[in-house]
C-alpha cells in the first residue's frame, strides 16, 4: 500500500466570525492525484495556502510525510512544492536562468536535477529560449518544473488547467499523472474543471461552506454510477412495470406516457429487456442513467444523501 504523505485532520480556518475550512480532513498517497472541487468561495484555496504553509491555521493538524507544519515547519514544508495563484518567473530570462536562479536559492540542487525536470515537465527543446515567448501551458510547466527542483514528495496546484486551451488540458492532464508515478509524489489539485477532474485524479473531495462534504475514488463513482437508473420506452409501459415490479422488485419505478424510469442497476438492462420482449412488448430504447462527477457534485453541495462508498449497498 502506498505511503501517506499529506494528511490532514480537523483543519479549521476562521475569518472573524466566518468559518472557511470546517474540521476539514483527508489523505493524499504516493502515486496519487486527489482532486479538490468546490464552488468558489467553499474554502479550497484558503486549505491550499495553510498546506503549503502560506496561511496560519486556527486548529487542527497537517501532516507531511509524517512531519508537523507546525511543530517541524521546515522539515515538513522542505517535502512540499507548489503552485498557488499563477507561476512567478522572470520573462526576460531563459527558462533554463530561471531554474537555475531558484535552484540557488534551495541550494544543493545540481545541474543533473535541473535537466532532469526540464525533460519531466518536457520543456528541452525551448528551455533555452526567454518566458516571454512561452505559451501559458509552457509556463505552467516551468512553473510545476521549479516546484518539483528539491524532490517534494508533495505537489500542490491551484487550477494547473486554468486558461488552457483544449490541447494543452490534454497535455497536462497526460503530463501530471505520468509525473506522479515517475517521480512518486502525491499530487493535490482544486479545479473547477469537473470533466477534467474525473479525467485525470485518482480520488476527489468535494468541499461546500468550508466542510469536506464527500470523497470518493475514481472507482467508487463507478460503483456508484452502476446502481442508478435505467429509462425504457416501450409500447405497453402499465404492463411492462407491473412486469418489472413482479420479477425484480426494484427501488422505485416511475412511468410518464410511454417512459419508465427505474431505480436498477445497470447489469440489469439485459434481463429486463428479455422479459419484456418475451411477454409481447415492443421496445423503442433502452438506455442507463450514468451520472457522472458533476452529478455527483451537484448532488453534494446540494446536500442530497449519497450511498456510502464503504458498503455494498
Amino acid at each position: 500500500m502506498s505511503n501517506v504523505v499529506l494528511r490532514v485532520n480537523n483543519l479549521t480556518k476562521k475569518f472573524g466570525k466566518r468559518v472557511a475550512v470546517d474540521k476539514v480532513s483527508f489523505d493524499v498517497f504516493e502515486g496519487e492525484i486527489f482532486g479538490f472541487l468546490g464552488p468558489n468561495g467553499a474554502g479550497k484555496t484558503t486549505t491550499l495556502r495553510m498546506i503549503a504553509g502560506l496561511a496560519k491555521p486556527d486548529d487542527g493538524t497537517i501532516l507531511v510525510c509524517g512531519c508537523s507544519l507546525k511543530n517541524k515547519y521546515e522539515k515538513a514544508i522542505r517535502q512540499v512544492g507548489g503552485i498557488i495563484e499563477n507561476p512567478e518567473m522572470y520573462k526576460n530570462l531563459s527558462g533554463l536562468e530561471n531554474l537555475k536562479y531558484y535552484a540557488s536559492l534551495y541550494g544543493k540542487i545540481n545541474r543533473e536535477r535541473i535537466n532532469q525536470v526540464v525533460d519531466i515537465v518536457g520543456l528541452t527543446s525551448r528551455i533555452k529560449d526567454k518566458v516571454k515567448s512561452y505559451s501559458l501551458g509552457m509556463k505552467q510547466r516551468l512553473g510545476i518544473a521549479q516546484a518539483l527542483l528539491h524532490c517534494p514528495k508533495l505537489l500542490i496546484l491551484d487550477e494547473p488547467t486554468n486558461g488552457l486551451d483544449p490541447t494543452g488540458i490534454i497535455d497536462m492532464r497526460r503530463f501530471l499523472k505520468e509525473t506522479a508515478i515517475k517521480e512518486n509524489i502525491g499530487i493535490l489539485i482544486s479545479s473547477h474543471n469537473l470533466s477534467e477532474m474525473e479525467l485525470m485524479c485518482d480520488s476527489i473531495g468535494i468541499i461546500s461552506n468550508g466542510k469536506l462534504e464527500n470523497i470518493r475514488t475514481i472507482d467508487q463513482l463507478k460503483k456508484y454510477n452502476n446502481n442508478q437508473q435505467v429509462y425504457l420506452k416501450v409500447n405497453f409501459p402499465n404492463f411492462a412495470g407491473k412486469l418489472i415490479v413482479n420479477k425484480f422488485n426494484p427501488e422505485k419505478i416511475t412511468i410518464i406516457k410511454d417512459t419508465l424510469t427505474i431505480n436498477i442497476g445497470h447489469d440489469k438492462i439485459p434481463e429486463i429487456t428479455t422479459l419484456l420482449v418475451q411477454n409481447g412488448i415492443d421496445i423503442y430504447s433502452a438506455s442507463a442513467v450514468v451520472k457522472t462527477l458533476e452529478d455527483v457534485f451537484l448532488d453534494t453541495i446540494n446536500r442530497k444523501a449519497l450511498p456510502s462508498p464503504f458498503t455494498d449497498n
